[in-house]
C-alpha cells in the first residue's frame, strides 16, 4: 500500500472547559514508527546559529523530524513523568542527529520537559486508533482557537495520573531524575545473532563494551553503556549512528 498518497482526515473536537477525558480519533494509516530519545527544545537562537535550519512558533503543536514525513500525526511522551501530547509533523529538516526531534516551547512546557533530561517516545498515531485525553488543542483550526488563549489554561490530562491542581503542582518541590541510560542497537530474536553482531562491531568496528541482554524468552538485545552523563552518551551515540542501524535508541535503565 503506497501509504503517502492517502489522504489524511482528522475528527477535530471543540475543547470543553470542563476538566472530563475527551476522545479523539482519527481516520488514515501511516508507517509505523517510535523512537526513544532525547529532543530539542525548539529557540531562535538554535535557527541563528544553524543548528536547525527550520523555524517552529513557540505555540505550535509541530515537531520537526528528519525520520518522519510532513503531516504525520504522533504522540509525543515525557517518559520521566508519562505526560503526552498528539502533536504532528512539520517539513523534514536538519539538526543534530543526537535528537529524535525538535519541539515547540509549548509541546515542552505541556508535557513538563526537563531541560536536563528530555527524554522523550514518539509514535505514530496509526488508523483506527483513539486516544483519551483532557484538554487538548491539535492541527490547524484548533490552533486558531488556542493561540487566543493563555498556555497555563491549556493542559493534557494524563491517563491514571494524580488530579492534584496546578497551584499544588507548583507548592510541590521539582522532582530530579537519575541520568542511566543506554544505547539499544538492535534487539534481535536469536542469541546467535546478538553474539554474530556484538563481533562484527568489535572487530570490523573496533567498538568496545558492546553487551548483550536477554529481554524475554525470545528477545535479545544489543546495546553498549550504561552512560551516566550526558557527553559519553552524546559521544558514542553519534559515532554509532554513523554505521546506519536502522533504528537505534535511547534507554533509561
Amino acid at each position: 500500500m503506497n501509504y503517502k498518497s492517502l489522504i489524511l482526515f482528522f475528527l477535530i473536537f471543540l475543547v470543553s472547559c470542563e476538566q472530563n477525558t475527551r476522545k479523539i480519533t482519527y481516520q488514515k494509516t501511516f508507517d509505523k514508527y517510535s523512537n526513544r530519545g532525547f529532543t530539542l527544545v525548539y529557540s531562535d537562537e538554535l535557527f541563528k546559529n544553524k543548528e536547525v535550519n527550520k523555524k517552529i512558533d513557540e505555540r505550535s503543536l509541530e515537531i520537526l523530524s528528519n525520520k518522519l514525513n510532513k503531516d504525520t500525526p504522533v504522540k509525543i511522551t515525557n517518559l520521566l513523568n508519562g505526560k503526552y501530547v498528539l502533536a504532528k509533523v512539520g517539513k523534514k529538516s536538519k539538526f543534530p542527529s543526537f535528537y529524535n526531534s525538535v519541539i515547540s516551547e509549548r509541546i515542552a512546557s505541556e508535557i513538563e520537559i526537563d531541560i536536563m533530561q528530555p527524554y522523550i517516545e514518539i509514535i505514530t498515531v496509526s488508523s483506527n486508533g483513539v486516544f483519551v485525553a483532557g484538554k487538548v488543542k491539535m492541527f490547524k483550526e484548533e490552533e486558531q482557537v488556542a493561540d487566543k488563549a493563555p498556555v497555563e489554561n491549556i493542559s493534557i490530562q494524563n491517563i491514571g495520573a494524580s488530579t492534584t491542581s496546578k497551584k499544588e503542582d507548583k507548592s510541590q518541590k521539582k522532582v530530579t531524575y537519575k541520568f542511566n541510560y543506554i544505547i539499544k542497537l538492535a534487539d534481535l530474536f536469536f542469541e546467535d545473532s546478538a553474539d554474530l553482531l556484538k563481533k562484527r562491531l568489535i572487530d570490523e568496528h573496533n567498538i568496545k563494551e558492546i553487551k548483550i541482554n536477554k529481554v524475554s524468552k525470545n528477545l535479545y538485545r544489543v546495546y553498549k553503556g550504561p552512560y551516566t552523563n550526558l557527553e559519553s552518551l552524546k559521544k558514542d551515540f553519534i559515532e554509532l549512528e554513523q554505521l546506519n542501524f536502522d533504528n537505534i535508541e535511547i534507554i533509561k535503565t
